[in-house]
């Protein structure tokens, strides 16, 4: 199979980190969707990624539809719980994490626009969904992951999430005000995966 990605992207991270986990080889094709020569539009009518190629023909689209096939394709390691209360517990973090990753990539693209046509009410209401979001999350996690006892999806999009934060906003330094978070994001870091999927700008 294929991934039609970015590098930055942290909806693509986190599908990259579940075929990491999962260990399914696939080839990663690098396409960023707001250049002039994008084939993504080919792939997602919608223009985004990440876009996963199946075999045989057939792309699936949006990163929660992508980890949900995933899962499927191959269950172990098990990173959705088949567990009604603890599956949507963890499917809430990935909402959460994907709003945050959301909230961030406007406010990304709406700074690479002339600043006099830059709306700052508009930044403004972005950045406030990702500091509750943040604050949110902080006082959900307890203990060593996002669910239970053990690693989930929740994780890697928290992850992700947290990642690409770093990446696009490293003066908002968030671990000031999140030490629960902090200490996840390190824990998570020490992950193969991981650290095999860092942000590349």
């Amino acid at each position: 199979m294929k991934l039609i990605a970015s590098l930055t992207s942290p909806f693509a991270r986190k599908v990259r980190i579940v075929l990491a986990e999962k260990n399914i080889p696939f080839d990663l094709v690098i396409d960023i969707p707001w250049n002039a020569d994008t084939e993504v539009p080919k792939f997602n009518p919608l223009g985004k990624i990440p876009v996963l190629v199946r075999d045989g023909g057939g792309t699936l689209f949006d990163s929660r539809v992508i980890v949900e096939y995933l899962e499927e394709f191959k269950p172990w390691p098990m990173l959705i719980p088949a567990d009604a209360e603890d599956r949507i517990a963890v499917k809430k973090w990935e909402a959460l994490a994907d709003g945050i990753s959301d909230a961030a990539a406007i406010i990304f693209l709406e700074r690479k626009r002339p600043e006099s046509q830059q709306s700052k009410d508009w930044i403004a209401r972005q950045q406030k969904k990702i500091d509750n979001g943040l604050a949110a999350m902080n006082t959900s996690v307890a203990g060593n992951f996002c669910v239970g006892e053990g690693f989930t999806l929740a994780d890697i999009a928290v992850g992700s999430c947290l990642g690409y934060l770093d990446c696009r906003f490293p003066e908002l330094d968030w671990r000031k005000g999140f030490a629960v978070l902090a200490a996840l994001s390190e824990r998570l870091a020490l992950r193969p995966a991981f650290q095999a999927t860092l942000p590349v700008t």
